[in-house]
Order: structure tokens, then sequence, then C-alpha cells
């Protein structure tokens, strides 16, 4: 036990704060290029306008060379990535707001007279109620 803590204390020694800053800033360069790395596969299995092969031969570039073809594929289609990024949010977007009005949309007039009179033959609205409200649809 007293063989360990006296190694932790040297390694403490040993491991000045500039050397943790180095270390620290080479694993977050590491992490951001892993992040580059997998949003550019993830880019090239998402568009739609590239073929099979040209997919195949860009994933195997990236993987079999990685810094150099990461660096050719920003090169030559790293425009178009933020574009095709933003045509997917919006057509998910776009979709999304189609579900909603589909689910919360408006009713057929014939749906909204037979809840209204369901309401009525239990007796939850009176007549009067019922027929005012019978004509508030048909007039919209």
């Amino acid at each position: 036990m007293k063989d360990s803590m006296q190694t932790m204390q040297n390694l403490a020694v040993d491991y000045p704060l500039l050397n943790m800053f180095w270390t620290m800033l080479l694993i977050f360069i590491w992490v951001l290029w892993f992040m580059l790395l997998f949003r550019i596969i993830g880019d090239i299995f998402r568009d739609d306008e590239l073929g099979g092969w040209g997919k195949a031969g860009w994933t195997i570039f990236v993987i079999i060379l990685p810094f150099l073809g990461v660096f050719i594929y920003l090169i030559a289609r790293g425009r178009g990535m933020g574009e095709r990024e933003m045509q997917r949010v919006r057509a998910n977007e776009e979709a999304f707001r189609s579900y909603v009005r589909e689910s919360a949309g408006p009713t057929s007039q014939a749906e909204e007279l037979s809840r209204l009179a369901e309401l009525k033959n239990r007796g939850d609205i009176t007549a009067a109620e019922f027929e005012q409200a019978k004509a508030k649809i048909l007039a919209s």
C-alpha cells in the first residue's frame, strides 16, 4: 500500500501541469477527429445522389487512409454536407408538422354532430345547448 502511494506521488511530481494540458489537448483533438470521421461516414450513407459504388469507394478511402480520405472528402464534398444536412432537417420538420396537422386536425362535421348527439342522449347537454352547438358546427 505504501509503495503504491509513493508511486502515485512520484507520478504527480513527474507529470507537470503543462504535460497535463498537452494530454488534454491531444485527447480533445482525438475525440474531435473521431466525431468528424463519423460525421463524414454518416454523410456518405445519407447522400441519396451518391450511388452505391460511390458510397463504397468513399467509405473504403476514408477507412483505409483516414486523414487523407477525410481531408479530400471535405475539399471535394464539404460544401454539400451542410446543404444536405439542412435538407434533411427541413424534411424531418415538415414530416413532423404534417403528422401534427393530421393528428390534431379538424374532424368532419358528421363526427362532431354524432359526438354532440351522444352528449345530448346521455343528458350531458340540454336540447338548447345541442341546437346552439349544432348551428355553430354547421356554420363553420
